[in-house]
């Protein structure tokens, strides 16, 4: 295989079933990473995000360093397999060392508030 072809990331597109309302769905998942999860610290409320949204700690929405505004990420706490669909709306610091920060909302969600930190894994369920 070229070098070429082994610097490019390959992201493969398949259909996972969710269920909304009692109907099956399929969602097409882009994007998945592993990593460290936070949450936005209470004097973050009511400020604006990178988006230009108001942020407020009581919505379901996070940060991410290169995730389009309004992308729709599921979110899943890998200590306790609790599961979480927020929507980006900010961004995190490019040399920040959380794949994402999420809303007390969301944390609640994921059962990590006492714990400040969490590993998750990510996906993206829209594009």
């Amino acid at each position: 295989m070229s070098f070429l072809l082994k610097s490019f990331l390959i992201v493969i597109l398949f259909q996972l079933p969710v269920q909304i309302n009692n109907t099956l769905h399929l969602q097409q998942t882009l994007y998945k990473a592993k990593g460290t999860a936070s949450y936005y610290a209470h004097k973050f409320n009511n400020r604006k995000t990178a988006s230009g949204e108001i942020f407020k700690n009581d919505s379901l929405t996070a940060a991410h360093k290169t995730l389009h505004f309004g992308t729709i990420v599921k979110v899943t706490n890998l200590s306790n397999d609790s599961v979480v669909y927020v929507r980006i709306n900010d961004r995190l610091p490019k040399k920040s060392s959380r794949i994402i920060d999420l809303s007390k909302a969301a944390a609640k969600k994921l059962n990590f508030i006492s714990k400040g930190l969490t590993q998750v894994f990510i996906e993206q369920v829209n594009n």
